[in-house]
């Protein structure tokens, strides 16, 4: 899943989580041109991730191969790491390391690992790969709602955009009885891995983090990958599975999920973050889950219903107006910025 440009627009399904921590200072903007790319890269591959996932689990164990693909990730991202910049580019304290494993553990075995779960099954047990994005774009939304439990105040409109959203949540998922209705379990376990996503996004910005997001990336992904695969060992999956039959096509999307999900998106991102507006940035928050529906659409013949359309679009409106009036706050003269826009 995906990293947050800040704790009111994260994306669960990203593959990398960190993003540059509070005190970095921007870079100067950027060729227009360049923006725009890999700002289409970060819609466009982000937002095909979920789709990813759905072919993968066609024939792979859905959390083993969720812990494979951030296993392989996180290593070739600390191999480039460790060649780019030397022996000690991976070094971090045992409390950053820590902090980067319980952030990992909750972004990607429940995140990220949660959402493979619910797609995958049987037909109408999974959850479409389109309705799992629009779920997973209410991540910004219970993020504000734990900025504000634990004493912050979001704005008016902030709060208003919280309320649109899952006003669209529970229209999105309201039983019809027809055969193209949404799961309730599996919209459930969605909703749950959501949580997560938004939990491990809220605590990354109040513990101590490695300074570097590619750094604290490699260790979030091998935590996130040890716990997937604890996970995948303990509910059976590789009991009696057989390699053989593991499809070309599910291969494919697996090696696409790690090198278009999990490191050119995730490089596109850091570089933007460093060199756009963050409200710029933040509309991936709200492109990505039409990215998916369109491609679930167009690729898994999954269908777009009125309860879809409806629901989905006033998530994506109550998103938008979240990520629209939140700004980082300037701070005082002298003094470190809000660790909030990361």
């Amino acid at each position: 899943m995906s990293p947050p440009p800040s704790s009111a627009s994260p994306s669960v399904d990203a593959g990398t989580p960190s993003s540059p921590r509070a005190g970095t200072v921007p870079a100067p903007a950027a060729v227009p041109a360049l923006v725009w790319t890999a700002l289409m890269l970060v819609y466009v591959l982000w937002g095909s991730t979920y789709l990813g996932i759905r072919i993968v689990v066609e024939s792979m164990p859905p959390l083993g191969s969720a812990a494979l693909r951030f296993g392989v990730a996180g290593l070739v991202l600390a191999i480039v790491l460790r060649l780019r910049r030397g022996p000690g580019a991976l070094r971090v304290d045992r409390r950053q390391l820590g902090s980067a494993a319980l952030v990992g553990v909750l972004l990607l075995a429940g995140g990220n690992g949660l959402v493979v779960l619910a797609e995958s099954g049987p037909p109408g047990v999974a959850v479409p790969s389109g309705i799992a994005a629009l779920l997973v774009a209410t991540v910004p939304l219970l993020v504000v709602l734990l900025r504000t439990v634990t004493g912050d105040r979001p704005r008016h409109w902030t709060l208003a955009g919280v309320t649109l959203g899952f006003l669209g949540l529970v229209l999105l998922v309201l039983p019809t009885g027809g055969a193209d209705a949404v799961p309730l379990a599996g919209a459930l376990t969605v909703v749950a891995a959501a949580t997560c996503w938004s939990v491990g996004s809220f605590l990354s910005n109040r513990i101590r983090m490695p300074a570097d997001p590619f750094v604290a990336t490699v260790y979030e992904m091998f935590a996130g990958a040890a716990a997937l695969a604890a996970l995948a060992l303990s509910r059976g999956e590789l009991r009696g599975f057989d390699l053989g039959t593991v499809t070309t096509r599910s291969w494919l999307a697996l090696a696409y999920l790690m090198v278009a999900g999990s490191l050119i998106a995730f490089t596109a991102y850091v570089w933007l973050l460093h060199h756009a507006p963050i409200s710029l940035v933040s509309t991936y928050a709200y492109v990505n889950p039409v990215v998916a529906v369109v491609l679930g659409a167009m690729f898994a013949a999954e269908s777009i219903t009125t309860q879809v359309l409806l629901g989905g679009a006033v998530i994506v409106a109550g998103v938008a107006l979240v990520v629209s009036t939140e700004r980082p706050r300037r701070p005082a003269q002298g003094s470190t910025p809000e660790p909030s826009h990361r």
